[in-house]
């Protein structure tokens, strides 16, 4: 998708250097020798345009450009990590507001507290609470945002120990649409505090979080590769989901890629790259891997005791830029014919890197109530996932994005929810799919309290609820 298309601003000069005078952040623009590589995201598949990208350093800078840019009559998007399925993160002629500069973190090891900047990715908080033998469970690639990953829940390596990670977030503070800072928690604003845990960005922009680490500093885990065959991935299947809360992995039927450890003549064959963490005690790690092992003769096993921030290099294929169509459901069921359909299509994937992803789900995810938090779908066995992955040389994306959708199409019939971040622009319907029991209403009402005039909405969209959808509500 290439277009250029910024949006003038009234009284450009004059306005932009009154912005610069205001945030003490970089203010870049179009012509300017960082814009070209600062305006990227991490999906290949968007290449668009700015009109203003503000890098800001502090909330402060935040504020000011939200003001800046309703003054002017221009959108603005926000950016965190990059790591947008949808490629919200970045819009042509909006005002980008890029929190790649606030990435600070604080860790209180006596309260297992960790302050976070809003701009920090899954590294930046993984690598200081590990020296307190601390943990959150982020993103399973390092430089994913945080603010993008739990606001819309935050599926990560501990999710069958320790929920989500919006399920560990203490408070945050938020710039709201008219410049205001606020501060979320069970305390104040509680109304927002639930929102803002599952909802996605549509009520402000997280400037700073506050969470509760876990104690976890090695963890037993690895890379199990194993060859994909129905009779493997149902075995995966069913005890992903049943295993210990200790244990939690994710899967992926998908291509050997050349990893140092595949022996190179299995290189480029049908495979179950299979990554575990197991978090309970190092010498029960053994036993709770046995029956993945046990699945089939691994054709490389990694699985160690490792450092956790160990485990983010076995996803660094993901920080390069790459194109990305991606589909994604929760169910409860997983026919054999449909891992037949799975095998096939990755077979017939136009890129070896596509892939259908799996993770089982359960453990203490699912004893949280629904309604805690905007993250509902908490009684689902199983995430799925297509993953329709190429590099950067590839020229034409057509193919790999009809393999995605062709794929998708074959097994949404099986969806019982999704999960908002793996959600593209693929519009209302699917939103509210990842809203089930009440919650999008719920969401809604929150939106019309807080951003009225939709201005957050490059994001997976919850309009404001009308008076007279309130009405009814109330």
């Amino acid at each position: 998708m290439n277009t250029q298309n910024t949006t003038p601003i009234r009284n450009a000069a004059r306005t932009i250097d009154e912005l610069r005078t205001r945030v003490q952040g970089e203010v870049i623009l179009p012509g300017d020798e960082s814009y070209e590589t600062t305006r990227h995201g991490a999906n290949l598949l968007y290449n668009r345009f700015p009109s203003v990208i503000v890098r800001a350093s502090r909330s402060e800078d935040v504020a000011e450009t939200v003001t800046f840019a309703r003054a002017n009559g221009i959108p603005f998007s926000v950016r965190c990590g990059g790591h947008s399925v949808g490629g919200f993160s970045v819009v042509d002629g909006a005002v980008l507001i890029d929190l790649a500069g606030m990435t600070g973190v604080e860790i209180d090891p006596v309260r297992q507290v960790a302050k976070v900047q809003g701009g920090a990715r899954s590294y930046d908080l993984a690598i200081p609470a590990h020296e307190h033998g601390l943990a959150l469970s982020t993103g399973d690639t390092g430089t994913v945002g945080l603010g993008g990953l739990v606001t819309g829940g935050g599926v990560g390596w501990f999710v069958r120990k320790y929920g989500i990670a919006a399920d560990r977030l203490l408070s945050a503070k938020l710039v709201l649409a008219d410049g205001s800072v606020v501060t979320a928690s069970a305390l104040q604003n509680s109304d927002l505090f639930w929102a803002i845990r599952g909802g996605g960005g549509n009520f402000g922009v997280i400037v700073e979080f506050e969470f509760k680490l876990v104690p976890v500093k090695h963890v037993y885990g690895g890379a199990i590769i194993l060859p994909a065959t129905r009779d493997v991935v149902r075995g995966y299947l069913e005890y992903s989901a049943t295993a210990p809360d200790e244990l939690t992995t994710m899967a992926t039927i998908t291509h050997a890629p050349p990893a140092p450890f595949i022996p190179e003549e299995r290189l480029g064959e049908r495979v179950l790259i299979l990554l575990a963490a197991w978090i309970g005690d190092a010498a029960d790690g053994p036993q709770a891997m046995a029956p993945l092992r046990a699945l089939a003769e691994p054709i490389a096993d990694t699985v160690e005791t490792v450092p956790y921030p160990v485990m983010f290099q076995y996803m660094q294929f993901a920080e390069a830029p790459h194109g990305g169509r991606v589909k994604m459901m929760f169910t409860n069921e997983v026919p054999d014919e449909t891992i037949d359909g799975w095998i096939a299509a990755v077979d017939n994937a136009p890129s070896p890197m596509a892939g259908i992803h799996l993770r089982g789900l359960g453990g203490q995810l699912a004893r949280i109530p629904a309604d805690s938090n905007a993250f509902v779908h908490r009684d689902k066995k199983y995430f799925v996932s297509v993953l329709g992955l190429w590099d950067e040389t590839v020229t034409d994306e057509a193919p790999h994005v009809a393999w995605a959708d062709e794929t998708w199409e074959r097994m949404k019939h099986l969806s019982e929810g999704v999960y908002v971040n793996f959600i593209g622009d693929e519009g209302e319907g699917r939103v509210r799919e990842a809203y089930a029991k009440g919650a999008y209403e719920r969401l809604a009402q929150v939106k019309a309290k807080y951003d009225p005039d939709n201005v957050f909405r490059f994001n997976q969209n919850v309009r404001p609820a009308t008076p007279d959808s309130q009405r009814k509500a109330a």
